[in-house]
């Protein structure tokens, strides 16, 4: 059993999706979002999203942060997080404007004082403000704020995103075909929107990466920030304090909660300038780089076997855990998580986009048929198969 099972998470999200599985999978179940009729409307000629997700364990993260050292700034990214694990999942099935949010905050107020609260609603804001700037506009709607102290140790940071949007102008991933190359975006770097570095992480597998890489002294001092329920060997069994020096001359704090970068300003561009030319759009959050298997049309074999070289961060939680590639590759995006699909004569137009806004991208893989679902990673002479 892995480190991610026993510390009671999956990666594959397997239960969630048995509880769900008789619902309506909305018009089209190969988009990365359900799509539903436009019971808001009543035109045929759109539908309607709407999308929940949040910045999931990584509120811990902040809170161990904030706490050992003071910084309030640090729950600014946290509502970048929660915003971002929404808007470019809705980016995925072609969405970029005119979008309606929504905020859930849920607190432990006798941990949570109320400059928390509104440093993640004022982040929230100064992040609409500067989407804003790339045409993204973002409605901020209000939302739910409770103090709810016996559910939850700490705080949790959600959201929910809707709009209603043209059908011809959806990503459905039912055009994937053979032959279609990958194109990817990096997770790390500094785009030209960004202010500061961006370690990569986003905001899955942070439970893995925060046992993995930070000490037993969080344990011992911050109880309230894990499950006791869990058996000791899992709980902070790495090396780190928050404030630790890394080679980079950065902390391991500030990579951890290194903000989750959006694609949405990049994204905006290539859905109004190259709708026809994306076949199929990926957000690597849950599941890492296994998460294209989920959204397939069909049987298919894809080869990734040019991914980036995983930035800092996704080395510093392997050396602490000792976990496989094959558990790395699954869990985390290690350095890319975004992935176009689309004829290889239209990759540079991809490529030369991102790369405008400063953001690597490059071919990292290929779309093969064959008789079942497979994902082929090629890590110099590593394969690694999942199925």
């Amino acid at each position: 059993m892995s480190l991610y099972s026993k510390r009671g998470v999956s990666a594959q999200k397997e239960e969630v999706h048995a509880a769900v599985q008789k619902l309506d999978q909305g018009l089209f179940p190969h988009a990365f979002c359900k799509i539903y009729p436009d019971y808001l409307g009543g035109d045929d000629n759109y539908i309607n999203v709407m999308h929940a997700d949040g910045a999931g364990t990584k509120s811990i993260l902040a809170y161990l942060y904030w706490k050992e050292t003071g910084d309030i700034s640090v729950w600014k990214g946290i509502a970048q997080d929660a915003i971002v694990m929404n808007l470019d999942d809705l980016l995925c099935v072609g969405i970029y404007d005119n979008i309606v949010f929504n905020s859930t905050i849920d607190r432990n107020k006798h941990l949570i004082p109320g400059e928390v609260l509104q440093a993640i609603i004022n982040g929230s804001q100064e992040l609409f403000d500067t989407l804003k700037s790339f045409g993204v506009n973002i409605h901020y709607l209000g939302g739910e704020t409770a103090d709810v102290g016996d559910v939850v140790r700490s705080v949790a940071v959600n959201g929910t995103m809707t709009c209603r949007w043209p059908k011809d102008k959806i990503i459905t991933n039912e055009k994937i075909k053979a032959n279609d190359v990958i194109v990817g975006f990096a997770s790390f770097g500094q785009a030209n929107y960004e202010t500061t570095y961006n370690s990569g992480l986003g905001s899955n597998g942070l439970t893995s990466a925060r046992h993995d890489v930070l000490s037993k002294f969080y344990a011992n001092s911050f109880k309230e920030s894990y499950d006791t329920n869990l058996p000791d060997e899992v709980v902070y069994i790495g090396k780190h304090r928050l404030t630790d020096k890394t080679s980079a001359g950065t902390t391991i704090g500030n990579l951890l909660l290194s903000p989750t970068r959006t694609y949405a300003p990049v994204l905006k561009q290539l859905l109004e300038q190259h709708f026809d030319k994306i076949h199929g759009l990926i957000h690597c959050s849950g599941g890492g780089q296994t998460k294209c298997m989920k959204y397939l049309p069909g049987n298919f074999k894809i080869i990734k076997d040019n991914l980036f070289s995983p930035p800092e961060i996704f080395n510093i939680i392997q050396q602490n855990s000792g976990s496989s590639n094959k558990e790395m590759y699954e869990v985390f995006n290690m350095g890319c998580r975004l992935e176009i699909y689309c004829d290889a004569e239209n990759a540079q137009v991809m490529i030369d986009a991102a790369q405008s806004f400063g953001i690597a991208a490059q071919i990292i893989g290929r779309v093969e048929a064959d008789t079942q679902k497979e994902l082929l990673i090629q890590i110099g002479s590593e394969r690694i198969v999942y199925s």
